[in-house]
């Protein structure tokens, strides 16, 4: 039996090249990728094996009803 799961994924660029990439449903689920193609890639391929993980131990597998927001802001510092 195949699920569709659907996961929010943050991309932080490396200041040496590439992208890290992480997600925030599925602690310690994680990688990289060189282009954001292939951090994308990459990542759904370490997502399944995390949520096999949680299945296989048992624990419920994490389902986003609705998509985190990033929104970037200004702060005023005095230093």
């Amino acid at each position: 039996m195949t699920r569709h799961l659907r996961y929010t994924i943050i991309l932080h660029p490396d200041p040496e090249g590439g992208y890290a990439v992480e997600v925030p449903a599925l602690p310690g689920c994680h990688t990289q990728g060189e282009t954001i193609a292939e951090a994308i890639a990459a990542v759904k391929d370490a997502i399944r094996p995390c949520v096999e993980d949680l299945i296989d131990s048992g624990e419920p597998v994490p389902v986003e009803t609705e998509p985190a927001q990033a929104i970037v802001i200004d702060v005023e510092t005095a230093a």
